[in-house]
């Protein structure tokens, strides 16, 4: 090879080796590149798995602290379940007496001292004169006079049943709600003790007072039939309301059930439920009169009946007198 062919050849042996070099940096560019890439997926993964994690981690945390929340609210309904099967119909019922309590008044009870009003005969004016509440009537030859041992055994299954197998959907003028046994202690001392004349401390609670009242007019009914009725008398017209409504839940009994010629009336003073009384007695039926607790004072005529019960203050906190 001449040396003008040599002079041809050396400037693209040059650039030969510069396109080489060249190669191999991009070469090892790329491969620093895809380095730096697979490090960054690395990178992203672990910040993924990390997230993922904690966001695992806070959400097993608040499903306990929900599950522990439903814990504590399956264990708050149970109890208030349990405070409504306690009490006398819960407080959904105390607030639904004290709603439809006035609008029961003003429909029914108007009617009633209606219908009262038509049978009123005059009477001799009664002259008040304080006696003490414990104040024994003159004794007088009536049913109860003797007390209620022959129906001992009636009574004592009745509240047995009242207390521990008590029946909610059972037949009208039969107690349908649970029945304590401060209850059916009340109810067995005016039966046997007081032979079904005097008083039962109140519980505090009217609700609680009208289930002992119809805990009595059940088993009256028991023991003298269709012939028991019961005159209650109520000062106040926003209690003749509750009254009602009451009795209807605890004796399964309906609006048709109240009335003058029915097997419950009620008053709001005491003279033409006296008249009315004395005249069941006329017909041979048997009246028991109750008194609300509100009624301080009563009429001493009252007295005169064969069965009858008035709540009482607590002697220590109030004195308590009759009128007559």
């Amino acid at each position: 090879m001449n040396q003008d062919e040599i002079n041809i050849v050396n400037p693209f042996a040059d650039e030969l080796t510069s396109l080489e070099q060249r190669k191999k940096e991009l070469e090892e560019e790329i491969q620093a590149l895809e380095e730096k890439k697979q490090e960054q997926i690395n990178q992203t993964t672990e910040i993924i798995a990390q997230l993922l994690k904690d966001g695992l981690g806070e959400l097993e945390s608040r499903r306990g602290k929900l599950e522990l929340s439903i814990g504590q609210l399956e264990k708050r309904r149970e109890k208030i379940r349990e405070e409504m099967r306690s009490t006398f119909a819960g407080a959904s019922q105390d607030l639904a007496i004290r709603v439809q309590g006035f609008k029961d008044y003003l429909v029914g009870s108007l009617q009633d001292l209606a219908a009262a009003a038509e049978k009123l005969e005059l009477t001799p004016k009664l002259v008040d004169v304080e006696i003490p509440i414990n104040r024994k009537p003159k004794e007088e030859n009536t049913p109860t006079q003797k007390g209620f041992a022959e129906h001992s055994r009636t009574i004592k299954a009745l509240l047995e049943q009242y207390r521990n197998s008590p029946d909610y959907y059972g037949p009208p003028w039969q107690l349908r709600r649970t029945f304590e046994p401060i209850h059916a202690e009340r109810v067995q001392k005016w039966f046997f003790n007081q032979s079904g004349r005097g008083t039962i401390r109140t519980t505090g609670s009217k609700l609680q007072n009208i289930l002992i009242a119809s805990a009595i007019i059940a088993i009256a009914h028991r023991i003298y039939g269709e012939k028991a009725r019961a005159l209650i008398l109520v000062s106040y017209p926003e209690r003749l309301g509750e009254w009602r409504r009451g009795l209807q839940d605890c004796l399964g009994i309906s609006r048709a059930d109240f009335g003058p010629e029915r097997g419950i009336v009620l008053f709001e003073a005491p003279e033409p439920l006296i008249q009315k009384a004395e005249r069941l007695i006329d017909d041979g039926l048997m009246p028991i009169v109750i008194l609300d607790e509100t009624e301080e004072q009563v009429n001493v005529g009252l007295l005169q009946f064969p069965l009858w019960l008035a709540f009482s203050i607590d002697p220590q906190q109030q004195s308590s007198s009759f009128n007559y």
